[in-house]
């Protein structure tokens, strides 16, 4: 068998949700397709020389990215159990443990990691234990996809100004509804049953936890979809389904992508 053939093989034996290619003819069927957005994501002109940290990498996209945008350091952050997420109570077991399969212990970022021939270096935090004690300061902070699914999103943020002595992009996800009524005003709903997903508000919403967490909002926020990856099968319309907020999330997302919004933000100078 061929280094390519094996990898893969080891690809092939895991649920992914980033998409990343590791070698020609090798992409994880991920089940979203970051690839595709990464250009729209507003990191700074330069990565270059900077000390970067990835909040909640998962497969490790975006680490992988800001070291490819020429990072000098890149550090990735996860809860590799998921066990340890902010599981609603009464939340169903066999959800928990079909999860724990896809996190795969962090296997998936291990293998492309290895592939790709990165440096970047994963720890096993929760973004409540960041603390510059610890891990440091950083130039650059990616969150992504991360605080809808905090039961205490303002906590998380203010863990991440600890530690971020420039610049923070976060990529979240929004309600593509209230978006659409609330343009302006900061508005989110809370769900918080059976899974972990808590809080989904609109992008003026994503912009106020920035703010109140102590940072100033210099760009955005933007709204913008992420296609559905090769692992993400698509929905069928089928009656019954539009009647739920699940059942429409999953529908526009397999067919449009996943509704987020992005921003760029800073420490507030009013608390240094």
């Amino acid at each position: 068998m061929t280094d390519t053939a094996a990898l893969a093989a080891e690809v092939a034996e895991l649920q992914w949700y980033h998409t990343i290619e590791l070698a020609p003819g090798v992409i994880t069927p991920g089940w979203l397709d970051t690839r595709e957005i990464a250009g729209e994501v507003p990191f700074p002109a330069s990565l270059r020389g900077k000390r970067c940290l990835d909040v909640a990498t998962f497969n490790g996209f975006w680490a992988f990215e800001m070291e490819r945008r020429g990072a000098a350091e890149v550090v990735g952050i996860d809860v590799l159990d998921p066990a340890g997420w902010d599981w609603p109570a009464g939340s169903d077991p066999e959800t928990i443990a079909i999860l724990a399969e896809r996190q795969a212990g962090g296997r998936g970022f291990e293998i492309a990691k290895r592939a790709l021939g990165s440096a970047v270096e994963r720890l096993e935090r929760s973004v409540f234990d960041l603390d510059p004690d610890d891990v440091g300061k950083f130039d650059v902070v990616y969150l992504g996809s991360l605080l809808v699914h905090l039961r205490d999103p303002v906590t998380a943020l203010e863990r991440v100004r600890s530690v971020c002595d420039g610049t923070l992009v976060v990529v979240d996800g929004v309600d593509p509804l209230l978006s659409l009524l609330f343009p302006r005003k900061p508005v989110a709903t809370l769900d918080g049953i059976g899974r972990p997903w808590w809080w989904y508000g609109n992008p003026a919403n994503l912009a106020q936890l920035v703010r109140v967490a102590g940072f100033d909002v210099i760009e955005g926020p933007r709204r913008l979809y992420i296609p559905p990856g090769p692992g993400q099968q698509t929905v069928p319309l089928r009656p019954g389904l539009l009647r739920t907020r699940a059942g429409q999330m999953a529908f526009m997302v397999s067919w449009k992508g996943d509704p987020h919004a992005s921003l760029v933000a800073r420490p507030s100078r009013s608390l240094e």
